[in-house]
């Protein structure tokens, strides 16, 4: 009987065109999908004649595998990916491992791998960036969970997966138990604050330039060829240049409600969590939000009528301080991204290689541009490196972007056009480079009302102290603690 180098287990868009990368790359692939009318019409149509072996269940599937045995689970995150692990354990022998590469959030992750490793088996949580093409062609492959685990996946992981221009793999080892599902969720996060910035530039040059979208459309398309250049930049043109049936573009029929997924809100939730100031992501999560209350902007907007922008510059310098300013945003959502990974770092105890992570997002995945060859060299030059924006060529990037994006942030408040993310970006840049904050003044009334002490300036960090502020409330103080 012939058997299969590694097992699918579910048959969407995604499965299938994983499945169909593995075996062009030379591997013998075992599928199943719960619903085996699926496997049939798989089987006998895209896969006929390939090295694809059709499993009608689980047991099938795992007795048609090499040891160890890998099984790969494209499925619904969540309940579903606990019921196939319960299904697979009884099946499966001490070293073989389980495969989740949907969108899990890392807690579950971290859950499962402690799970399955107490029964004598391998866990990787796999982050799969790229979408249905990326998946076909090469995705963005981001494991982690249990390390002896790697060396048995690594030659079919960094053979499908996307490579750059020097062949190097956008695939390596994350870290223990959910690293990799938790560098997913960052890459999501960032990818979240990539298409807010753009939307925001977008609807800039609309609103305030007047431009038509076939015009932005020239507009991307120019700027990819600058430092923006990227997936979603190229994506952007194409939308912004593609027509109706009429001749007319489609994007302005197109209703401005924009759902989500999930995977935006978990990493704005992991920075409150670990005390990270994502605010740049954060304000793209809620952003999505606010476009859902459609009725209620529409009565607003009848409520506080807009003056047509007026905004009196030239356009094409206007073009170019929009370019500018996505740039600036660009770099601190990136910078804050980085921030939460390392933070999450230290609280788990995940030993990040972050231009390793740079160099996985260079290729296949979403957030993919030219841009991050610079992350990586910013890292491989200094792995301790705090804040990305202080590495040498993003510290000289941002100084010559600064007067675009304080005029483009000033042009939004001035005209109405709202870019949240474009000035929450310049707010937290504001505030990361300003060596005293008025957080004084806010411990002063936390210990006001509530006896929660302060450090004082001319005494050590980690003293604190307690100021009987009415004369009437006494000289016990709370203790510290951080929320």
């Amino acid at each position: 009987m012939q058997q299969a180098d590694i097992g699918l287990i579910g048959l969407a868009v995604m499965g299938e065109n994983l499945v169909m990368n593995m075996e062009s790359k030379g591997f013998t692939v075992a599928v199943y999908n719960r619903t085996t009318a699926k496997v049939d019409k798989f089987t006998s149509g895209r896969a006929q004649g390939k090295n694809i072996i059709g499993a009608h269940s689980l047991k099938e599937l795992v007795d048609s595998l090499k040891k160890p045995r890998k099984v790969f689970l494209m499925i619904k995150a969540g309940t579903p990916v606990d019921e196939q692990i319960q299904q697979l354990i009884p099946l499966l022998d001490r070293g073989d491992i389980i495969i989740d590469g949907g969108n899990s959030h890392f807690p579950d992750t971290m859950r499962r791998t402690e799970l399955v490793e107490s029964k004598g088996l391998l866990y990787v949580g796999c982050g799969v960036s790229g979408g249905e093409e990326g998946a076909l062609k090469g995705p963005s492959l981001m494991p982690g969970g249990s390390p002896a685990a790697w060396p048995e996946v690594a030659p079919i992981f960094q053979k499908i997966c996307a490579h750059v221009e020097d062949g190097s793999p956008c695939c390596d080892w994350v870290g223990e138990n959910g690293a990799g599902h938790f560098v997913k969720m960052v890459h999501n996060g960032i990818e979240y604050g990539d298409m807010e910035l753009i939307c925001e530039a977008y609807q800039l040059m609309r609103e305030v330039l007047g431009l038509t979208a076939p015009e932005i459309s020239l507009v991307f398309a120019r700027w990819n060829k600058t430092e923006l250049d990227s997936y979603l930049i190229e994506i952007t043109r194409d939308i912004l240049a593609y027509k109706d049936t009429d001749g007319e573009p489609l994007v302005d029929r197109i209703l401005d409600t924009a759902g989500q997924k999930g995977t935006g809100k978990w990493t704005a939730i992991a920075a409150l969590d670990e005390g990270v100031p994502l605010t740049l992501i954060g304000e793209a999560v809620f952003s999505r939000c606010l476009s859902a209350m459609k009725e209620e902007r529409i009565a607003a907007s009848k409520a506080f009528p807009k003056a047509a922008p007026q905004p009196g510059w030239d356009r094409e310098e206007a073009i170019e301080a929009i370019r500018q300013a996505l740039l600036a945003a660009k770099i601190v959502s990136y910078a804050q991204g980085y921030m939460l990974m390392r933070a999450a770092a230290g609280h788990y105890g995940w030993n990040l290689n972050y231009g390793g992570i740079a160099l996985m997002w260079r290729g296949g995945c979403i957030i993919r541009s030219a841009f991050l060859g610079k992350i990586k060299g910013a890292y491989d030059k200094d792995p301790e490196l705090s804040n990305l924006i202080l590495a040498p060529y993003f510290r000289s990037a941002i100084e010559k972007l600064v007067p675009a994006w304080r005029k483009v942030a000033a042009a939004s408040v001035e005209t109405g056009v709202p870019a949240p993310a474009m000035l929450s970006a310049l707010s937290w840049f504001d505030g990361y480079t300003t060596e005293k904050l008025p957080a004084n003044l806010l411990q002063a009334q936390r210990d006001y009302f509530g006896a929660h002490t302060y450090e004082r300036l001319d005494a050590p960090r980690g003293h604190f102290f307690h100021t009987n502020w009415t004369g009437h409330g006494g000289d016990t103080a709370s203790t510290t603690y951080n929320a």
